[in-house]
């Protein structure tokens, strides 16, 4: 807003690409989300997932063969990979977390510990206790990823290469995903079938 009251309308408008950027990542993931959904896909996170990784590695394997001459690009670049993640992050707990609101967080941990004070207002005491210990883990978890992108970039001496770092991260988590949901069904189908041979056993 200074920069537009200043006649400076480029760097005014630069502000509301990252914006739009954002807007356009967040978009997008819950556009793939929903369409992924309608067909009862498998894993409704594989793709939004695997285009934040593209994003990152692209620019990170860029920055070693080129000189990034338009940082503004990357930036957009970034802010479209966070709206990704938000909006699939959010999705996926409920929108319980939101990956990328610190303020958001600390403002729902605040409200959570007050209401431990209030048991008769509110009963559900381990429900409560669970929520806000996921909370402070996510803090803790952003803190200590800030901190290691900030040491790895700099002192380190990766630069952009930390993104594929971020990268192999999110595979890893998504692999996991993966495979604990398919574990979980082949135990649902082996209950399933045990208790119907108990069912049959029962009949004759």
């Amino acid at each position: 807003m200074y920069d537009l009251a200043n006649i400076e309308f480029w760097k005014g408008t630069i502000y509301f690409l990252y914006l739009f950027s954002f807007l356009l990542g967040s978009f997008s993931s819950s556009f793939l989300i929903e369409k992924f959904r309608a067909n009862k896909k498998l894993n409704v996170f594989v793709l939004p997932t695997i285009i934040e990784c593209l994003i990152l590695v692209s620019i990170a394997l860029l920055s070693n063969v080129m000189e990034l001459q338009h940082p503004d690009v990357i930036a957009c670049l970034l802010l479209f990979a966070m709206g990704l993640q938000n909006s699939y992050v959010t999705k996926i707990s409920n929108a319980v977390v939101r990956t990328t609101h610190l303020t958001g967080l600390f403002t729902d941990l605040g409200i959570e510990l007050s209401q431990l004070f209030f048991p008769k207002l509110h009963p559900n005491r381990e429900k409560l206790k669970s929520t806000i210990k996921l909370r402070i883990y996510i803090i803790l978890f952003f803190f200590g990823g800030g901190l290691m992108g900030g040491f790895l970039y700099s002192r380190a001496d990766l630069k952009l290469n930390t993104l594929i770092i971020a990268a192999v991260i999110l595979l890893t988590s998504l692999f996991y995903d993966d495979v604990r949901y398919r574990l979980i069904k082949v135990k649902r189908k082996y209950h399933q079938k045990k208790s119907g041979k108990h069912k049959h056993a029962f009949r004759r």
